[in-house]
């Protein structure tokens, strides 16, 4: 076999402290939307993989929530899942925001690294310097500087997912790393998300847009049925006139976060649905009638019955 014919296969994790752009940087990298993004800290619960398909190469990414210090049961849990995921991957990619500085949570998560990298495996860690768009070149050297001190790293690449500035030299990088092997995944697909999951990070996204700071921690999305609607003699409806009837509950903690998801009258929920509803169709490729519920789950987030109850 040439080297030319050589494929790789393998898993890639993002791993960085709460907003450091890994859900973008994951969805620039496979060039679709697969994880949900918001300038909200804390948006992403679960493991979202995404799906880069090249001739020579399947990298599959794994995005995870952000290592933070725990204050909620929660908070560990989601910390646990980071773990576990980093002792599973052939490579990891630490994102460091070019347009903050280098700070406790990132030097807390380089020691953590660390660990990995000094490990029985020795897993590689690529350092992403993101959101290189919003500063000068100047501060994104000085970043550059900031993180090659802070660990010993496989690679350091600067990188704007929003431009799409050094996508291409980061998957090339990753790539190097991940051993010989098939796909991984049937050619084509993005995403092994099932469609409920996807579903309900979209209706996430869309509620989580705009509110205040209360809300995200407290936000939690499962969705009850996604089913065809039939025809009153519950018959299938003709070809071209398909309606999928998708039912979601939302949960919040208390009446007054509630309240804010509803909005005056149920306005904002109403535009939570039609926000969430094209997303949804062009997800699910179908016409969508999305059926919202808001509900109080109280203090959910430490209660574990509650937590297992909403998939965590």
């Amino acid at each position: 076999m040439t080297t030319a014919d050589v494929h790789r296969s393998g898993f890639a994790c993002l791993v960085g402290r709460p907003n450091a752009g890994k859900s973008t940087l994951t969805n620039a990298l496979v060039g679709e939307k697969v994880a949900i993004t918001s300038g909200r800290p804390q948006t992403t619960r679960h493991t979202i993989r995404g799906i880069v398909n090249r001739p020579d190469a399947q990298l599959v990414l794994v995005d995870t929530p952000g290592l933070h210090r725990p204050r909620t049961l929660l908070g560990e849990r989601l910390n646990d899942l980071v773990r576990d995921t980093l002792t599973e991957v052939d490579v990891i990619v630490f994102c460091v925001p070019a347009d903050q500085k280098v700070g406790p949570g990132d030097r807390y998560i380089a020691s953590q690294l660390a660990d990995l990298m000094r490990g029985r495996r020795g897993t590689p860690v690529v350092v992403a310097v993101t959101k290189t768009d919003t500063v000068s070149r100047d501060r994104v050297a000085e970043q550059l500087l900031a993180v090659s001190a802070l660990g010993d790293w496989a690679d350091v690449v600067p990188v704007s997912a929003v431009r799409g500035e050094q996508v291409d030299v980061l998957t090339d990088v990753l790539v190097g790393h991940l051993p010989e092997g098939p796909e991984l995944y049937p050619g084509g697909e993005l995403t092994d998300e099932p469609e409920a999951v996807m579903v309900a990070e979209l209706v996430r996204e869309a509620a989580l847009e705009g509110v205040r700071d209360e809300l995200p921690h407290s936000l939690a999305v499962v969705v009850d049925e996604i089913v065809p609607r039939t025809r009153a003699d519950g018959s299938p409806r003709p070809e071209g006139d398909q309606l999928l009837d998708v039912r979601v509950d939302v949960f919040v903690e208390r009446d007054s976060q509630k309240a804010i998801v509803i909005g005056r009258g149920g306005s904002r929920l109403r535009d939570v649905g039609t926000r969430a509803r094209t997303g949804i169709e062009a997800l699910l490729g179908s016409r969508v009638y999305l059926d919202l519920h808001v509900k109080v789950a109280k203090d959910w987030q430490r209660d574990p019955k509650q937590l297992r109850r909403l998939g965590f």
